[in-house]
């Protein structure tokens, strides 16, 4: 019986194959344009080609994944204010099988607890528009959305004269919840924290 690839394997195949393909190594030569005439003048077939041939083998992990019941999970640590917490997030080129989405359940108060208190006092904006956007909130508001809510991550911006600390309250897959793709059955809301009288970057 051979043995399944680990999470930390699958991570760094993707990243192998993602350079070949990026190096033209692979393509995926039956990629045809959209048919779009005003989106394919700015389409070049062999970045087509390249981009289709890495999303063709990115599904294949996927699937591997599901079938040998590899997880996505990798676990991060984040410092903010001297306060540390370590929690699970999927990593961004795989995705979430049965058992990564009970571990996610199981830490999104956690999680939450910690950007609560180590955002207290700063300024609170919900991303709006897809990001383009951010509409300032009260942490009711926060607390409203993490009750719809199935998982949650973090992310910080950080230098001498700026904090941004970011909660991402999602549900279903992870991977289909940025950007909406899988919209309705996968998404996530995007509360950005930072220091009273600035605005959000990322």
């Amino acid at each position: 019986m051979t043995k399944a690839y680990t999470t930390q394997e699958l991570i760094e195949i993707l990243a192998a194959e993602r350079q070949a393909c990026l190096q033209g190594q692979r393509l995926n030569l039956a990629a045809q344009p959209s048919g779009n005439i005003a989106i394919d003048k700015y389409l070049k077939p062999e970045g087509l080609q390249k981009f289709t041939a890495y999303q063709d083998f990115k599904a294949a992990v996927h699937r591997y994944q599901i079938e040998h019941g590899v997880s996505g999970i990798v676990w991060r640590q984040m410092t903010v204010k001297g306060k540390t917490i370590a929690y699970p997030e999927v990593d961004a080129h795989l995705i979430a099988v049965p058992e990564d989405l009970e571990i996610l359940k199981e830490h999104r108060s956690a999680i939450a607890e910690f950007w609560q208190e180590v955002t207290a006092g700063m300024d609170i904006y919900l991303s709006i528009n897809h990001g383009k956007g951010y509409r300032q909130i009260t942490p009711v508001d926060v607390e409203r959305i993490m009750h719809r809510t199935q998982w949650a991550t973090l992310w910080k911006s950080e230098n001498i004269n700026f904090l941004e600390i970011i909660l991402q309250l999602g549900w279903g897959q992870p991977q289909e919840a940025a950007y909406k793709r899988g919209w309705p059955d996968s998404g996530s809301e995007y509360v950005h924290a930072v220091n009273p009288g600035n605005r959000p970057i990322c």
